[in-house]
């Protein structure tokens, strides 16, 4: 059976489904580290310099199709910067299990078609019961599921084992972890530069961009807010932070 939950294929998903999720950028993933590797010798594979279409837009809105990918996911309510908070504990389970799988290859646990690679960054899905766009006086009412993406390499096996192994060595519970597969489809995103505080200037940039286009907007409560993290907030100043900002969206309706 395969089951969706706010537009992404959860743990039950049908094997045969993932199988073919997985296949279908693996050749691809390949083909590229192969040439990273003749070009820079041992060069670790970095999602944001190969997948730059995703990873790292203009200052402009544009329109992109995001292929489905596996990540490591933890699901929570409540303010993102409540000190030792749900969502702080939840990025110190992604993180864990991310290097767990990371540094793999130097334990005796072997991961079929291994290479080395750049830990993806950060990114978040977000959204407000009955509120239309986003209350940023109200941090506390934030539903999220924080995600980092895995290689398309990593089974399912792998990343139970990940869990278990990060559990014991690093002191610290992941069971809250999902091993789960997005299928963003049609989207516009952009890059926005500054506080988080001020996306909705950005966003109204989208959603004129969107308008102008012949699309409309489709979040839902399958199609969600979706934000990439490519600064660290404790190492540079709000002004300086980069984040992408995706949202889901349709062919509008003649």
């Amino acid at each position: 059976m395969l089951v969706k939950e706010y537009g992404i294929l959860s743990e039950s998903t049908d094997a045969i489904m993932r199988d073919k999720i997985m296949r279908r950028n693996v050749v691809e993933l390949s083909q590229r580290c192969t040439t990273l590797r003749r070009i820079g010798g041992s060069m670790a594979f970095d999602f944001k310099k190969e997948y730059k279409e995703f990873y790292m837009p203009k200052n402009k809105p544009e329109i992109v199709n995001v292929p489905a990918a596996n990540y490591i996911a933890v699901r929570g309510k409540g303010n993102p910067n409540e000190e030792g908070g749900a969502y702080q504990q939840a990025i110190s389970v992604l993180y864990a299990i991310a290097y767990t799988l990371k540094m793999s290859y130097k334990t005796d646990y072997k991961i079929e078609g291994f290479f080395e690679y750049v830990v993806p960054p950060l990114e978040g899905f977000w959204w407000q019961d009955n509120v239309e766009g986003a209350d940023y006086t109200d941090k506390s009412s934030f539903n999220w599921i924080s995600v980092i993406r895995l290689p398309d390499f990593i089974s399912e096996e792998d990343f139970h084992w990940a869990v278990e192994t990060a559990t014991k060595k690093k002191k610290i519970d992941c069971s809250s972890a999902e091993f789960l597969t997005i299928d963003e489809g049609l989207c516009v995103q952009i890059m926005h530069l500054g506080s988080y505080n001020d996306e909705l200037a950005t966003v109204a940039l989208m959603d004129n961009y969107v308008a102008e286009n012949g699309y409309a907007n489709d979040l839902s409560d399958t199609r969600l807010h979706h934000e990439i993290y490519l600064s660290d907030p404790r190492k540079s100043p709000p002004e300086k932070w980069k984040t992408v900002i995706r949202h889901p969206i349709k062919k509008r309706s003649i």
